[in-house]
């Protein structure tokens, strides 16, 4: 033992495998200065300090026996159960067991890896706080943000700014949540997600998994936009389940979907969304939307109970009682299919009971029905026609668009309609038709309707009636749904696919 002086301050030398102990606190090093007029001990070459768990070691280091504080510098590394840190320098407390360092550090906490500029780790709590430039590695996830935290017993970051966390199945930014690296259970706030799929927005976003495997699940102003640029689609409500590995959405709670037909916006609404995009390049994509279906575009409107939208062949089926208005025409029958070709409706098949009604400027409705019909479109408008099978028809003449000439009423098992600029323009009757022309001073209202017409256009939605919210109730995420064993009218592969006699048509 010898003795010194620094500054005006005398200290005693301690030489050769000093240990100092204070509490529970032990203190090794190969030499050290002790000022006893303040307590201090200044440590020098392989220090080592260890309380309970936690042992720090470093190239030299002050130690104030008063505070029950220390600062360590050269080569410093923490070690706390399975956690080391490493950094240039650092501050730790004995009394709160608080450690900090604002040079760079790099945690190492199997099977997880951080650096960040500024840290603090609390032995008590085993929380570590990191702040600027934080960099977290683990087998399942690169994130990255400004500000993390990170338990050392629980494995779980917590996300307290704007974050990017990246894994081989997506990309997400939050601006706050967490994340269990074990488990990889996640739940994030005004989260962004960029799929393989789609890019979905929400105001919250939490894992899990499932019979189908893991999927995501997402509450609060979702927004799901499609990559596939063929089929541009957005997909917007309150409720959504996405299933990575099989490509599988669902979306409730006012869901909408935006697709761009004929260089307008096709809205389709319904109570539930569903969509595929299937990994298999043999297999077609498609949307299922169920219960009270509606859809706006500029020049279509229509409803139903259940659709089908096969996105890959862009042939759309309407199921239960289905209705279409085009301009001023209204279709109807127990099944419609639609054919889009370039984004535009290019013809529609209605199945048994079809019946065509539409309005001339004089605000008599012209009727058509059948078996069958199949109609052809051009640039968005009917063009033709064919009715195949029970067809009748009752049409008025005009001349001009002023003055009402007269009715024909036709009874012709099958014939084809032509129109231009919007007007049936001819009717071509095939087989034996059965027709005659009453005056219009003969006209009774009877004679006026065939059998079955209903003129339904207060049922005819606007784009704010499709796109408008349609619960008042808040969306209360049930997460059983999230199963692939839905109900019975919920399974997309038992009752929104077409039936037989369309896919026989088709």
């Amino acid at each position: 033992m010898a003795s010194g002086e620094k500054n005006g301050e005398k200290y005693i030398r301690l030489l050769e495998n000093v240990h100092l102990r204070q509490k529970e606190t032990d203190l090794y090093c190969d030499s050290a200065h002790f000022y006893r007029a303040t307590n201090i001990v200044q440590v020098f070459s392989n220090v080592r300090v260890t309380q309970g768990t936690l042992i720090i070691t470093s190239a030299t280091g002050v130690y104030n026996g008063n505070l029950r504080t220390a600062t360590f510098a050269g080569g410093v590394n923490l070690r706390d159960d399975k956690m080391t840190m490493t950094t240039p320098s650092m501050s730790y407390d004995m009394n709160t067991r608080i450690a900090r360092y604002t040079e760079g550090g790099n945690i190492i906490e199997p099977p997880n890896t951080i650096t960040s500029k500024f840290g603090t780790y609390d032995a008590n709590t085993k929380m570590i706080s990191f702040r600027g430039t934080v960099h977290v590695v683990s087998p399942d996830a690169d994130i990255q943000s400004d500000t993390i935290q990170y338990n050392t017993t629980s494995k779980v970051v917590f996300f307290v700014a704007q974050t990017r966390i990246q894994n081989p199945q997506a990309t997400q930014f939050a601006k706050g949540g967490t994340y269990n690296t074990l488990s990889k259970a996640a739940a994030f706030r005004d989260a962004q997600v960029d799929t393989e799929d789609y890019t979905i927005a929400a105001r919250n976003a939490s894992y899990g998994e499932d019979k189908a495997g893991r999927y995501a699940f997402y509450t609060g102003g979702v927004k799901m936009t499609s990559k596939d640029q063929k089929n541009k689609t957005i997909i917007t409500g309150q409720v959504a389940q996405y299933w990575q590995g099989t490509g599988r959405s669902k979306v409730s709670g006012s869901p909408v979907m935006r697709s761009l037909v004929s260089g307008d916006t096709l809205y389709i609404s319904a109570d539930t969304l569903m969509a595929t995009n299937n990994k298999d390049p043999q297999k077609k994509d498609f949307v299922y939307a169920y219960y009270d279906v509606r859809m706006f575009k500029s020049d279509l409107q229509g409803k139903c109970d259940s659709l089908t939208y096969n996105l890959t062949d862009s042939v759309m089926f309407m199921n239960h009682d289905p209705i279409i208005w085009s301009n001023n025409s209204q279709l109807v029958a127990d099944t419609m299919q639609m054919q889009l070709k370039n984004r535009t409706i290019d013809r529609m098949f209605l199945y048994n009971n079809a019946f065509i009604v539409s309005e001339d400027t004089l605000k008599n409705l012209n009727q058509i029905k059948g078996r069958d019909m199949t109609a052809f479109f051009q640039k968005g408008d009917i063009r033709r026609v064919d009715v195949n099978g029970n067809g009748e028809s009752i049409y008025f003449a005009l001349e001009g668009d002023s003055l009402l000439t007269g009715m024909n009423k036709t009874v012709c098992s099958d014939m084809i309609l032509k129109f231009d600029l919007r007007k049936l323009k001819t009717i071509s009757f095939i087989t034996n038709p059965d027709a005659s022309f009453v005056p219009p001073h003969e006209l009774d209202e009877p004679d006026r309707r065939l059998k079955g017409f209903k003129w339904r256009i207060e049922e005819k939605p606007d784009k704010k009636n499709v796109v408008a919210k349609r619960t008042k109730k808040p969306v209360k995420p049930v997460r059983e749904a999230a199963t692939p064993a839905l109900a019975k009218r919920e399974d997309p592969d038992k009752t929104v696919k077409p039936d037989r006699r369309i896919r026989k048509k088709n």
